[in-house]
Parts: structure tokens; sequence; C-alpha cells
């Protein structure tokens, strides 16, 4: 091979590849060794309990539209709602779209920019001047030039090129940043998703609650008002005091007062449903139903796998290879710009021949562009963007400590959840004994009515909680399946 060939080839290989200026990437590690099992997870605690428990499917991860594992037809309707009509979800969707948008203004960097710029220009002068005017135009600009002389018009259809050399990867990394930025979105896009289905379904069960509680307190006030009428009748009799029906009758009235005060609440969950599958609150409600729903079994998976499965997780790791291909983009400021241009058209003055070969026109060049000085500005860049990498490793590892205490919390939940439940279970028997007990003994008018009204609301406090719990171990679960990731996986991400 020639020597002006040896040294063409690498030319033409830089013209074509250049370099990278970026540090080669790889994931950033996490701040601690995933643990080979949940630290809160221990079966026995859930061994003879009608609460939650560990599933065992064959590969021990959530699929498909998880709140169907719920049970609950309703709930799976208002979830395929949130999808179509939620307006946070839009905006989410919306910015994804943006960010794809600017890859696409990234990747046109490298290729050259063409123009066309058709003009006409008449010029001349006068005898005794050489002062012309310009008149600029849409089509270019024409010239006039002073009295008497001679004038001439010039046609011109140039086609002008330009094209920026990427030798040192500023704009491959330019649009390696923008990739990874819309990769973040779409799994910012798929983390909104998560969180919203997640707060459907934790407000849906809440509102399940409150029609438990309203019906516990709707038959309460139909068994406090029959024993108001047998305390009236025993009054009759002479068996019972004025005091002992006053107290009936306060009872009476300050459980209706419960049951009214509950509307609040219910009001205020409906309102908020229907404001997450895009409905007006005026225009929009759900029938009262209580909650039947029993926590359904929740696959775990092993921890190492939560880093795959929790969208938010991959939207800080994309962040993090963003802001690492933004180092080179800085560092490439340090190195010159080299521009090709070139023009190629027809010139002439009289339109009859302008396209013709003799009116052909063209230039073909080069330029480089350096700076020499910036006062410190380029240096500057360069740490500024190693700084905003190490806020982004910063904010990836905090995400993935977050994800594990988050799994970790409703895994304590729902074990102390399902211990605290089967114990208010039996206090709401036991209470039922002793309710049934006091009554006889009213009855038999061994007691007074002060000891039944104890009895009474012990039991449906005891009740009240019992509800309550059986509803917060629901909302558990949701946010359990919530902080596993919802059946999401890091490679729905498209590559790039």
């Amino acid at each position: 091979m020639s020597a002006p060939r040896l040294l063409l080839a690498p030319l033409a290989a830089l013209l074509v590849a250049g370099c990278n200026l970026a540090p080669e990437y790889t994931r950033p590690s996490t701040p601690s060794a995933h643990p080979a099992a949940w630290k809160e997870l221990t079966p026995a605690d859930f061994a003879s309990t009608d609460g939650w428990k560990q599933a065992e499917p064959r590969d021990g991860v959530i699929r498909g539209n998880w709140w169907e594992m719920l049970g609950d037809p309703l709930l799976d309707e208002l979830e395929r709602q949130v999808d179509v009509a939620n307006q946070t979800l839009a905006q989410a969707y919306a910015t994804h779209r943006a960010a794809e948008a600017v890859v696409a203004q990234s990747r046109s960097q490298l290729f050259p920019t063409v123009a066309v710029s058709p003009s006409v220009t008449r010029s001349g002068s006068g005898s005794g001047s050489s002062h012309s005017s310009t008149i600029v135009g849409a089509t270019g600009s024409q010239v006039v030039g002073g009295g008497g002389g001679t004038a001439t018009t010039q046609y011109q259809v140039p086609l002008e090129a330009s094209w920026e050399l990427d030798l040192w990867g500023s704009i491959r990394n330019t649009i390696a940043a923008s990739g990874d930025e819309a990769q973040a979105t779409a799994a910012d896009l798929e983390n909104t998703r998560l969180s919203l289905h997640g707060q459907l379904a934790v407000l849906y069960f809440q509102l399940r609650g409150q029609d438990a509680q309203k019906q516990l307190l709707d038959d309460t006030v139909v068994a406090f008002r029959k024993m108001l009428e047998l305390t009236k009748v025993k009054h009759e009799y002479g068996t019972a005091s004025d005091f002992d029906v006053a107290q009936a009758q306060t009872q009476l009235e300050q459980t209706i007062a419960q049951d009214t005060d509950l509307g609040i609440s219910r009001s205020q969950f409906e309102h908020a449903i229907a404001v997450l599958v895009g409905k007006a609150a005026s225009s929009f409600s759900i029938p009262v139903s209580p909650l039947r729903s029993n926590p359904p079994a929740v696959p775990l998976g092993i921890p190492s796998q939560l880093l795959e499965r929790r969208p938010d997780i991959a939207a800080a790791e994309r962040r993090v290879a963003e802001f690492n291909a933004q180092i080179g983009v800085a560092k490439a400021a340090y190195f010159p710009t080299v521009t090709l241009s070139g023009e190629f058209g027809f010139a002439s003055t009289a339109l009859s021949s302008l396209f013709t070969l003799p009116s052909r026109i063209w230039a073909f060049g080069a330029s480089l562009a350096q700076t020499l000085f910036d006062g410190g500005k380029r240096q500057a860049q360069v740490e500024q963007a190693l700084a905003n990498y190490e806020f982004q490793v910063a904010g990836y590892r905090q995400t993935v400590l977050t994800a594990f205490q988050q799994v970790e919390d409703n895994l304590a939940a729902l074990r102390i959840l399902s211990q605290e439940r089967r114990q208010q279970e039996d206090a709401v028997a036991s209470a039922q004994k002793a309710l049934a007990l006091e009554m006889d003994r009213y009855r038999l008018g061994v007691d007074p009515y002060l000891n039944v009204i104890t009895a009474q609301t012990i039991l449906l406090s005891n009740q009240r909680t019992a509800l309550t719990l059986r509803m917060e171990q629901m909302t558990a679960t949701v946010q359990l399946i919530e902080a596993l990731g919802g059946g999401w996986d890091a490679s729905r991400l498209a590559s790039r």
C-alpha cells in the first residue's frame, strides 16, 4: 500500500467513527449487598391464619394486571379507566413523547444540513454615481442602480450544504444522553402508571372499609333501638329507671351520629377515585358494598430481582447513564470543531439560460473553529458534568435503598396485621360472649343498664377495630405489590 493511502486510511476511519471522550459506563454499585431473603418474611407468623400468606409460583414474580388478584370486578373496571382517562398519566405520556422527539433532534446532527436559497438581483450604476439601493424580498434581493447608467439582472439558484464532523463524540454523546433520558421518561411513565393504579386500589379499599363500618353501625343502630324499646317497656313495669331510658336514648343517638359521620370520609374517597379515573366528582358515584375481599397470595421473588422490577429504579439508572454521556459532551468542547461546507447551483443574467451547464456554480471547503481562551468556562462545564453524574449516582442508590425499605415495611405491616387481626377477632368473640351474658343478667334484673351499655360499647369498639384491620391488610397488600414493581420489569424499556 502506498504512503498516501496509509495516511488516508486512518483519517477516513477517524472521520467516520471519531472518538468518544465519555467514561465507559457501568451501572453503579448498590450501597450494600442484596440479602438472600426478605428480613420481614417469616412464614411461621402467617401459619394458621386467614390473612396474607406468601405465594410460591414457579417464577416467583407478579404477572399481568396485578389488581385482578384482589378479586373485585368493579375495581378491575376502575383500574382500566385509569389507563385511558387519567390526566396525570396523559401528562407523563406527553413528557415521554417530548423526550423521544429530542432523540430525533439529536440524531439529525449526524447528517448534513442542506438548504436552497434562490435569488434575483438587479444592479447598475449611473454615469456620475456608483450609488445603488437594495430591496429585500421573499425570494432574494433586488439592487437598483442610480440614474442613467447600465443595469444588469442576476439570477441564482444555489444548493448549500454544511456538515459538522463528529470527531470527538460530542454529537454521539448528545444522542446517547437524549436516548437515555427518553428511556428514563418511559420508566417514569410506568412508575406513574403503577403509582396511580396503587392509589386507586388503596382508595377503593378505604371506601369499602367505610361501607363495612357503615353496615356495622346500621346493624348496631337497629340493635340499640330494640334495646331502647325494651328499656321503655321495663320502665313502664317499674323495673327500669328514667336514667336507664335516658342512657339507652343517648347511646342510640350517639351511634346514629357516628353512622352519619362516616359519610364525610366516604364522599372524599369517592371524589378522589373520580379524579383518578378522569371523571368529574359531581357526576361520579360508587354503589355501597361492604368490604368482602381477603388479602391474596403475593409472589415476592427474591431481593436481587427488585432492581429489575421497579420502574423508578430503572429511571434513576438511565439518568446515571445520561449524565455519564454528558461528561463526554463537556470534554469534547476542548477540541476544535471541523465543518465541511459546499455549494452547487446555477447563476445567470438571463432566466432562459439559468439551468444550463455554462451557468453552473460550485464551491467546496472546510473550516476549523478552536476556542483559545474562555476564562475557565470549559473546565467549569466538565466539573459541572462530573458533579451532575455523582448527583445521579447518589439518587440511584437512594432509590434502591428506599425500594428495599418499602418492601420490608409492607412485609412487616402484613405480618403484624395478620397477628393483630387474629387477636382482634378473639377479642370480638369474647366481647360478644360478655354482652350476651350481661343481657341475660339485665333481663333478669340482676345488673343495671349501665353494665349493658358498657358491654355494647366494648363490643362495637372491637368490631370496628377488626374491620379497620381488615381494610389495612388490603391496603398494605396493595402497597406491597406496588413496592415490588407491580409486575413491571426492565426488559420493557426499548433498547437504543
